[in-house]
């Protein structure tokens, strides 16, 4: 990926965002020609020269001191996350594509971590990396995501699903909020690691054929993603709204451990005990990734999740915008 113009583009993008009324300047009539705030004003709220920060907007964040990234975050009101991006990309400018890097966990996970998620028998865990693929789960989770498991690609991914295929639609009642994150994510995780080839293989395929996520890369919208309520619609057992808290692995950079337990005696802990009934009758764990085995091997196809074409007698059709 060009971080010189993920920096300009970022930029660009935020300052587009902030009215002058919002970063409490005073208009003197004139008519405006851009969106947002203009170089020149960015750079006084920032206290840097109009050059300095010209400079820094065409992508040369390289050797930028904490001070001046600390100012010109607050001068595009920034958020937590948008501020972590620009310090991301200011390390990337100051790095090179042969500058070592902690490698990242992509394909299988020790078998501890696996462990671990059939140990949480009461709600959907998996671990996902930073391409947006589900590398291990537990038998909740593969029967949560079954619907990713019906094609014959493998590792399941996320974004793949969302953009490309029209089961997403059903199984997202929110399907814009569940796009809008998506790519929000993958714009963060490519500025914590700009040199990721997959990741960058992933964003190009993606946006070749999908217009949808490529307004969205555009946009270049960042955000944490560690906690919260999602809504799904499960094609056996209804609509489940469930929290979900998100951590990564610090033993296994580029993992990350999601949890999605219901609120204890809701619909949709009733619920998640028919998913979890299904699932045991289905074998659905078999027919996600094959035959479990104590090491897995990386790619390995499973089979297709075959479903049922109707849904459990005690599920129920929520519709929810």
């Amino acid at each position: 990926m060009d971080n010189r113009m993920a920096v300009r583009e970022f930029l660009a993008s935020r300052r587009a965002k902030i009215s002058p009324e919002m970063a409490g300047l005073t208009l003197f009539g004139g008519r405006r020609r851009v969106p947002g705030l203009r170089r020149e004003e960015v750079a006084m709220l920032a206290g840097v020269s109009v050059d300095y920060y010209t400079k820094l907007e065409r992508g040369n964040l390289a050797g930028t001191s904490e001070s001046v990234l600390d100012a010109v975050a607050r001068a595009l009101k920034l958020d937590e996350a948008e501020r972590d991006h620009l310090y991301n990309l200011a390390r990337a400018s100051s790095a090179s594509g042969r500058t070592k890097q902690r490698p990242l966990q992509s394909g299988t996970v020790r078998p501890p971590l696996q462990f671990m998620l059939d140990a949480i028998t009461a709600a959907p865990a998996f671990i996902g990396n930073q391409h947006m693929d589900i590398v291990a789960a537990n038998q909740l989770g593969y029967a949560l995501y079954s619907e990713m498991y019906r094609g014959p690609a493998r590792p399941a991914n996320h974004s793949r699903f969302i953009f490309l295929d029209p089961r997403a639609r059903d199984f997202y009642p929110n399907w814009e909020l569940a796009a809008n994150t998506n790519v929000a994510l993958l714009r963060t995780y490519s500025g914590q690691n700009p040199f990721d080839k997959r990741l960058a293989d992933l964003v190009g395929e993606l946006s070749t054929r999908s217009e949808e996520f490529r307004i969205r890369w555009a946009a270049h919208n960042v955000r944490r993603h560690y906690a919260g309520t999602k809504v799904f619609h499960h094609p056996v057992v209804g609509e489940l709204e469930l929290t979900y808290e998100a951590m990564d692995l610090a033993e296994d950079p580029g993992f990350r451990l999601t949890v999605y337990p219901a609120v204890p005696g809701s619909p949709s802990d009733e619920r998640l005990r028919l998913l979890a009934s299904w699932a045991a009758t289905e074998h659905i764990r078999e027919l996600a990734v094959g035959p479990v085995q104590e090491y897995p091997v990386e790619g390995q196809p499973g089979t297709p999740v075959q479903l049922p074409t109707q849904p459990a007698p005690h599920s129920r059709d929520v519709q929810r915008s």
